[in-house]
């Protein structure tokens, strides 16, 4: 597995185009672009994240928008505003493309009683958001995230029923737990479509740890993984917080290399 890196490990210090040049300087290839402003949905700007990665030899595997702005609105039950919120949508797909990614990785509707949901309304804003992001050759990857609809598994199990065949998945460590679920309950669920993983850690006191600090298992983790199959990179996604020095993040690499074989 290779092991990346994710830029959302350095807000609000770095520059989001800056991040490409510091990724490879501490030696990764491959990792998740997270856009933090609206301005950077633009056009302008992928050809701005392109060159970089030009540049350094860098490998955007997925891309992560500022998705608390719009993504939830984009179930609103006012359709000016889904219609609006669908334009930043567009433009990320679009932005996807242009920078050579593989995936989107989405959150989606915020958190409520599944029962209480239009189902039919939902089938068709991902059906739609599916086949937009299709037409950009990206992937959508529904993120499981713990203030969202996607940490309830009937709800994932729901779209993977009556959705796009088209819809794939982003499977986060911290925020599984934050869930009170644990990884395998979701790999059950993503299995072969599951095309992206945040890797991070925990322990009693601590909610996300740089990878090594706290006590996930990460051995039965790679083993769950083996038994779906999964072939995608593994990014570290954590924040800037967990650690005091870049070369941290380093040694938590070769950390998980030594396990994610």
């Amino acid at each position: 597995m290779r092991i990346g890196l994710s830029s959302a490990s350095f807000y609000p210090n770095i520059k989001t185009e800056e991040s490409i040049s510091l990724m490879n300087k501490l030696g990764f290839d491959i990792g998740e672009i997270f856009l933090n402003s609206p301005s950077e949905y633009s056009e302008d700007f992928a050809y701005i994240l392109k060159e970089e990665t030009n540049k350094y030899d860098f490998h955007i595997n997925s891309v992560h928008s500022f998705s608390s702005s719009f993504e939830p609105y984009l179930f609103d039950n006012y359709k000016r505003r889904r219609d609006d919120m669908f334009s930043y949508f567009k433009k990320v797909c679009k932005l996807a493309r242009i920078v050579g990614a593989n995936c989107y990785t989405f959150h989606g509707m915020r958190l409520t009683s599944f029962k209480d949901i239009d189902k039919n309304l939902v089938v068709d804003i991902y059906n739609k958001l599916c086949y937009t992001a299709l037409e950009e050759g990206i992937k959508l990857a529904q993120e499981n995230v713990s203030w969202c609809m996607s940490s309830n598994l009937n709800f994932l199990e729901f779209l993977l029923e009556k959705c796009s065949s088209h819809i794939y998945f982003t499977f986060d460590i911290k925020q599984g737990y934050r869930a009170n679920k644990k990884p395998k309950e979701y790999l059950n669920i993503m299995r072969e479509r599951m095309i992206n993983f945040h890797i991070n850690d925990k322990d009693e006191n601590n909610q996300c740890l740089i990878p090594g600090r706290g006590k996930v298992d990460y051995k039965q983790i790679y083993k769950n993984l083996c038994e779906i199959q999964y072939k995608g990179p593994g990014i570290i996604e954590i924040y800037s917080e967990n650690y005091n020095n870049v070369i941290e993040i380093v040694n938590s690499k070769e950390f998980l290399k030594k396990i994610f074989v």
